[in-house]
């Protein structure tokens, strides 16, 4: 049997049409699997009729919504390739992605027509695209662009002939480049069946479950539950654009059941009063993913009765890598977990020999949901991918147990008087002081150790100190490991995903 993601859709229309599939809380609308099927098809026609077909690039600058999805499992069925784009990227910077990934075609919400205006006036060559469709705002739709609400009301929602399959590409989405220019990692409808196969098995869905997505749709960790739905057949429940005291809400009155999140969403709910006020028995728990989970955090939802699982997910791996569940939350602290169900983890040093146990090393990664390449960077692929074996960047350890720990990025190494210090050590540390909301930890320029830890902090409240928090570390790590300097900011910068952009914050520091 051939692989085509779209015709999964299909499918799971003929076995339950009348399930809800989707629920937009934000717009009150949703969908059963039979409509959300015949939009499929009408959004398919519209594209087949502008000529996109296998191979073709189709971008889309959308935020969450059931259109966006519709979007991309019609990509799918036509055998073309999905470009999800960051809506919190810039003009420029979104036209690199679209001249690189060479889009033919690009979809985008009336929000960003702004921004998508200023694309459509850089000189010829820019970017590819020949084709602009502009979704809602009918009465002000941009010159240059077509109406996408009104064509799909037109067209034709009767199955088509599916185009790609198996190891043929159906999304390029681009890493969030926090250093250099982005890459675009490229899956296939096979490496996507492995991932969702991967987090349906590890995850023990139920098929009465409702999953929460909070994250953007053109993040993995949001785009690949919403594909997993389809697949387990149960609901998908999102909003536009996230809200703490909304989300409470909507755990209550849509009976949400689990979620994938980034800590500091999780950390923002808790900062509401709906937390206290709404139901949420039905949640049973939440996968972390992006950054390390504070034990303060598992604590703070364990009270509530909600399980935080730790998920460490990469793109090139289409999302699942490790995951921590059950019993082994609690017993396992700080732990990223063993690997997913089909995926395989080793730790190893600079020759790719595995390292001993609670040795540090980089981790890699290897399973039928890994990338087949970065989109025209075959150099960077060459180094990435490495005899089957994907190489992640992340310094771990794995005890004797087989449980992995992240240490910290390969390239966030800090090198003082010959001493590999890895932020992510502090940082674990000062998480745990109280008067701390967010940290990171950075390396600056030193005269004597060529290069030192700097802690940059979001206080909770004012009147914290430089002095407090470099003897909080004190006993508690290494003294040569211990921050030398502190910095107070109001935000830390992050990605979508939920990792602190050092480069940024060095730039917004002067470093």
């Amino acid at each position: 049997m051939k692989i085509n993601i779209g015709c999964i859709l299909t499918k799971r229309a003929t076995l339950h049409p009348g399930k809800e599939a989707f629920v937009d809380v934000q717009d009150d609308s949703g969908c059963t699997y039979s409509q959300y099927n015949a939009n499929t098809n009408r959004v398919a026609d519209i594209l087949k009729n502008k000529d996109i077909g296998k191979g073709d690039r189709v971008a889309v600058l959308m935020m969450n919504k059931c259109e966006y999805l519709e979007l991309f499992f019609a990509i799918a069925k036509l055998g073309a390739i999905c470009v999800p784009l960051n809506w919190r990227l810039v003009a420029d910077e979104l036209t690199f992605i679209l001249k690189d990934s060479g889009a033919k075609l690009l979809v985008y919400d009336a929000e960003f027509k702004e921004a998508v205006s200023e694309i459509h006036a850089k000189e010829k060559g820019a970017t590819d695209i020949k084709f602009w469709y502009q979704v809602g705002d009918e009465e002000n739709v941009t010159k240059f662009a077509f109406d996408f609400n009104r064509d799909k009301k037109n067209a034709d929602d009767g199955e088509i002939e599916a185009g790609g399959f198996d190891d043929d590409p159906v999304f390029i989405m681009y890493t969030s480049g926090t250093t250099g220019v982005p890459k675009g990692v490229v899956h296939t409808h096979s490496t996507v069946l492995w991932a969702i196969i991967n987090m349906d098995v590890t995850w023990e869905l139920r098929s009465d479950d409702r999953f929460f997505v909070p994250l953007p749709l053109f993040h993995v960790g949001a785009l690949l539950p919403a594909i997993m739905a389809v697949h387990s057949g149960i609901t998908i429940v999102s909003m536009k654009a996230f809200d703490p005291s909304l989300t409470w809400k909507t755990i209550e009155t849509e009976r949400v059941t689990n979620s994938l999140m980034v800590p500091t969403i999780a950390a923002v709910m808790l900062q509401v009063p709906e937390k206290e006020t709404c139901d949420h028995s039905s949640f049973r728990w939440a996968s972390i993913a992006g950054a390390p989970v504070p034990v303060s955090l598992l604590e703070a939802y364990e009270k509530l009765d909600i399980c935080l699982e730790q998920l460490f997910g990469l793109t090139e791996a289409c999302g699942p890598g490790c995951q921590l569940t059950g019993e082994d939350v609690a017993r396992k602290p700080g732990s990223a977990g063993k690997g997913f169900l089909f995926v395989d983890c080793r730790v190893v040093d600079l020759n790719g020999n595995d390292v001993p146990a609670n040795e540090s090393g980089e981790l890699i990664i290897a399973g039928k949901n890994i990338m087949v390449e970065y989109w025209n960077r075959p150099g960077a692929t060459k180094s990435t991918l490495l005899n089957g074996w994907l190489h992640t960047g992340d310094v771990a350890t794995m005890d004797e147990e087989g449980f992995i720990y992240i240490v910290d990025r390969i390239k966030d190494m800090i090198i003082s008087g010959g001493e590999n210090i890895y932020p992510a050590e502090i940082e674990k540390v000062l998480v745990g002081m109280p008067e701390i909301n967010q940290v990171a930890v950075i390396g600056v320029p030193d005269d004597k150790w060529g290069e030192v830890p700097r802690a940059v902090i979001v206080p909770n409240e004012s009147g914290l100190e430089e002095k407090q928090v470099i003897d909080y570390c004190d006993g508690k790590i290494a003294r040569y490991k211990m921050p030398k300097s502190v910095s107070f900011v109001e935000a830390l910068p992050f990605t979508a995903s939920g990792k602190v952009q050092k480069n940024i914050l060095k730039e917004q520091l002067k470093i």
